[in-house]
Parts: structure tokens; sequence; C-alpha cells
């Protein structure tokens, strides 16, 4: 009788679903009214159980794309229905997994999912050329991905909600979250090695901030796992940290429920972003940027130190969405304030720093123009096309004042209206602010043998003398790394107000760069064997500059005037 028992409990447990086996059912084995069982995190780490009932498969719903329909039930799903982080539970059928949960029915009044088959999972490439999000329509009723909850921690609420459309738009849902990345408490019953249905979050950010994308493990063949049952970003081949996640509790609605849960310690890498899955090697760590930001306001000083992901499309964004939300959290972001943003970006092919040094001010929205301002010189280095470049740390410092910084450029004046090559001719730069002015006076010589004709001389902001002498800059096409390093370092700060001395001359771009004060005989020879005359352009030759500093105030506005050299 023993023994008979023991069988029996032999053969009972042989049926049940062993957690990362390599047997798979096709979709082709899928019928209506199959039973089967997913699992997920409700609560804590604690794997769980749900019931599967299978009512049939919609086929070709997209490129080579299949999607089993079911309905779910058992445990809190009765009342939450699919939730936001279920994204990736596995589900078995007779014994074999038959692939994630992946698909829902926002407003559905029953817990209708749509399950990615696995075999579509596993084959994910990082070469595969991202697909339209799948989306099923009848009528009014649409079953889509289930978005991924996006968890951000240390943001502040204003944050969440300016750059919120944007997440959106990458077809996530943000949520304000929880830290404590860490160890962690085991949470009933987790694991530190990932396993079919347990939960993970892809850090983007961690630290002082944290920004966290939240999904379900499907499949772990020895260190590989598979998880999401949809894209993430459509980012191909990538590096993303991954750690555990726990599950605090449960928000049912009646739009589409979801998990509220918080990072705990690494667990891994992503290394793929398909169109089916995501797929990373569990027990491997990432390289990610350390970045540090320090916020002096007028009443308190606070420094922030985060990790951020090294993917050229994503590390603009996050770093923008770092800074604002330091400025908000120190100073006030509405009404009249000044934000100047210095530091440096340091890389790790030998390349030199790049610098930052720029000041904003204004009577709305001064910290969003200078968080996004401050980042858009790292985004064209990342992303101009040109060889890549790895980062190695990222520097800022913040000071933010509750007061419109504003030096006005009012008036420029010489000494002399005519001169002579060898005089020296007198300027003068009046500049207000408020109820203050100031003036500044230079000295310029005219080179001796220096052509006859007029001479400009503009006192002008650091984004107008910009635009005027880095047009290269903004012209199309990839540049290398240092050649674009270079253009960068030489922007002017737009805490300092320019004036230069320069000529209308012809001037020629070539090879992404500028070149001014051509020699007679070379300028006919670039002119007539340039293959696209539009690159001779008349721009001011640079002659000589002077700089005013301003401090953490800002300059605007710009004045020219002309002299003219004779004999």
């Amino acid at each position: 009788m023993r023994l008979r028992r023991f069988i029996l409990v032999l053969l009972s447990l042989s049926a049940l679903p062993v957690p990362g086996q390599n047997t798979f059912l096709p979709v082709s084995g899928i019928q209506a009214g199959q039973k089967g069982v997913g699992r997920t995190v409700f609560s804590g780490g604690k794997i769980e159980e749900f019931q599967v009932e299978v009512l049939g498969v919609l086929e070709n719903v997209g490129p080579r794309q299949n999607i089993i329909l079911a309905r779910l039930s058992g445990g809190p799903i009765e009342r939450t229905g699919v939730l936001q982080g279920m994204s990736g539970s596995p589900v078995w059928i007779d014994g074999k997994l038959a692939g994630a949960v992946a698909l829902a029915f926002p407003f559905s009044k029953e817990p209708i999912a749509g399950i990615r088959p696995i075999e579509e999972m596993i084959a994910v490439a990082p070469a595969t050329p991202p697909a339209p999000r799948a989306e099923v329509k009848w009528g009014e009723a649409r079953l889509a991905e289930v978005a991924t909850p996006v968890r951000f921690s240390g943001f502040t609420s204003r944050t969440i909600e300016h750059f919120a459309g944007r997440w959106r738009d990458l077809g996530l849902s943000p949520l304000q979250g929880i830290g404590g990345q860490g160890s962690g408490a085991s949470g009933g019953g987790a694991s530190s090695k990932p396993e079919p249905g347990s939960m993970i979050s892809v850090l983007l950010v961690s630290g002082d901030m944290q920004i966290g994308a939240d999904g379900t493990v499907t499949h772990v063949d020895r260190d590989r796992i598979y998880a999401f049952g949809h894209r993430f970003l459509s980012l191909g081949s990538t590096e993303l940290p991954f750690s555990r996640a726990e599950v605090i509790t449960l928000l049912p609605s009646v739009e589409v429920s979801y998990k509220i849960s918080a990072s705990r310690e690494p667990l891994g890498v992503m290394t793929t972003d398909g169109n089916a899955a995501v797929v990373g090697k569990w027990n491997a760590r990432a390289s990610t940027i350390p970045v540090t930001v320090e916020v002096a306001g007028a009443s308190r000083r606070e420094r922030y130190r985060m990790e951020m992901v090294r993917e050229p499309s994503l590390a603009p964004f996050l770093l923008q969405m770092i800074l604002f939300s330091a400025i908000d959290s120190t100073e006030r972001t509405l009404g009249s304030s000044t934000v100047a943003v210095r530091g440096a970006v340091t890389f790790e092919d030998g390349l030199p720093p790049l610098k930052l040094n720029q000041a904003f001010a204004g009577d709305v929205n001064t910290p969003i123009v200078a968080s996004l301002s401050a980042v858009a010189p790292l985004s064209s280095l990342l992303q101009s096309g040109g060889a890549p470049v790895r980062v190695k740390e990222i520097a800022l410092s913040v000071t933010a004042g509750e007061a419109r910084e504003i030096w006005q450029i009012d008036h420029l004046t010489a000494s002399r209206k005519t001169v002579r090559p060898g005089d020296t001719v007198e300027l003068a730069v009046a500049l207000s602010s408020g109820d203050r002015e100031r003036v500044e006076r230079f000295s310029y010589t005219v080179p001796v043998g220096a052509p006859l004709g007029p001479l400009n001389v503009t006192a002008a902001d650091g984004t107008t003398t910009n635009f005027a002498e880095s047009r290269s800059l903004f012209s199309p096409g990839s540049k290398p790394p240092a050649q674009l390093l270079a253009q960068l370092n030489a922007l002017r700060s737009n805490s300092s107000a320019w004036v230069r001395v320069w000529r209308q001359d012809a001037s020629f771009q070539a090879g992404g760069a500028d070149f001014a004060n051509v020699p007679a005989g070379m300028n006919l020879l670039l002119a007539r064997s340039s293959p696209a005359p539009s690159l001779a352009t008349q721009q001011g030759a640079r002659l000589a500059e002077f700089e005013i500093r301003l401090g953490d105030a800002v300059a605007a506005g710009t004045r020219t005037i002309q002299i003219e050299v004779k004999e």
C-alpha cells in the first residue's frame, strides 16, 4: 500500500510543469478548450499559479506572429484581470511550456490574455528589425501588448508628470515607484536565481534616483533567460542591468491593473531587446555610467549619485530627467529663475573630456530648458553616427537661483569709424540688468597689411555667437568623435557676452569643419572644385574675440557696428 501511494505521488509530481525544462509546445499543438497553468508573482517574491483555458489561436496577427487567446483565472486575477508586470508569465499546457502572457484587452470585464508562443520568443535575434507593436482590433475592442510598468523612485512628482508622455510614446506605463534596491527581504520564498514566473526589473537608473521597468521571467536555459513576451524598447543588441523585484501590493483598475513593486539585488544583464521577448544572462554584471549631480540653491545644497545605462539612445534622455528632478527638488521650477550647469563628461577612449558650461534664465520653465540644453552636446556626440564612444563618468554642478539674472546688451560703440592698418580702436559694450549698468572696454589693433574694406564688430550672447561661428556643427552627416568633441568644447557659454571682430569673407566646409581666411588662390580652387557649390558660403571670418564673464547670470541680445579700413 505504501509503495502504491509513493508511485502515485511520483506520477502526480511528474505531471506538473518543471521550471526551466526544455520541453515546448508549438502553436500547431494548441487547440481550443485545452487547460493549462501559469506562474507569476502576486505578493513579495513568491511564485504562485493561476489557471489558463485556451480559447483559440490568432494566426498571422503580425509578420510571422501568432497569438494564443486564453482566459485566465485563479488567485487575485478574478478581481484584477491581467496585470501590468505579468508580461512574460509562463504558461504550461500538458506539462509543456507554450508561451508567455503578453497581451490584454484594456477595460475588459474578463481576464482574457494573449499568450506569445514560446518558439517566437526563443527565435528572437539581435539583428531582427523592429516590427510594429502587436495589436489586434475587433471594432472598439483592442488586444494590445501589456504596457510595461516603469517605476520612478527618488524623482519628484513634477518630473514624472512632465516626462510621462514620452514614456507612454515608448509603450511604457510610468508610475511613481518605491526605492530600496539592495539585498532586500526574501519576501515569501524568493530566490536569487531567476525562475520561470519570478519577477525582474530592468534598471535604467539606480542609486539616489531609480528607473526600473518590471516584467516576468518566462524561461531559463542554463545562464540565459527569456522574459516579457514582447519588446521593451526595441533596442536590439543592448546592455541593460536587471535585478530581482518584489511585489508590494496589487492595484486593481477599471482600465488595467498593475503590480506595485520594488527592485532588489542585481541578477544579470539584458543583452537583446527583440520583438517577441527580452533575452539576457543572469549572474552577470552590466557596465554602467556613474553620474554625480550637485545642486546648490538659495537655501540648500544636495548631492545625488546614480548609475545609468550606457545605451546611446537612452542616456541623454535619462540624464535630462535626472537633472530636472535634481533642480526641482532643490529649487522652485515655476516663476523667475536662473540655472547654471557646469561639469564634464569623461570617456574611456582616450578622448578629451566634454566640457559643459551654460546658464539659463527666464520667467517660466527655466529648469526644463536648462536640463534639455545641458544634455544636448552629449546627445549630439552619442548619436552622431560616427564611431561609438564609451562614457566613463558624468559629473555636473548646478547653481539655481530664484531670480531672473539677465544682462542685456544695450549698446556697442567704437572710438573711430575709419581706421588704417596698424591703428588701434577702442570698443565699448554697455550692458544692463534691471537698475544695474556696466560698461566693458577693449582695444583692437588692425593688423598691418589688413585688406581694405568694412570690418564688423558684434557683441552677442553665447547662443547667437555659436550659431554664427559653428555652422558645421549643425550640418548633416557623421563626424569623427574627436572632431565633433572639439567643436562641442568650442561652443561659447551663455553666461558670458562675446565681442567678435570679423570680416565678411568666403568660408568653406570640408570634412565637417569650417575653414575661413582662405588665401585667394586656394579660395578660387575650392570654389571651382567643390562638388556642391553650397559648400562655399559667405560668413564671418573671425579676426579677434573678447569675453565678458557674467558669473551665474545670462547674456542676451546682439549689437553689430562697422568700421571702415582705408589707406
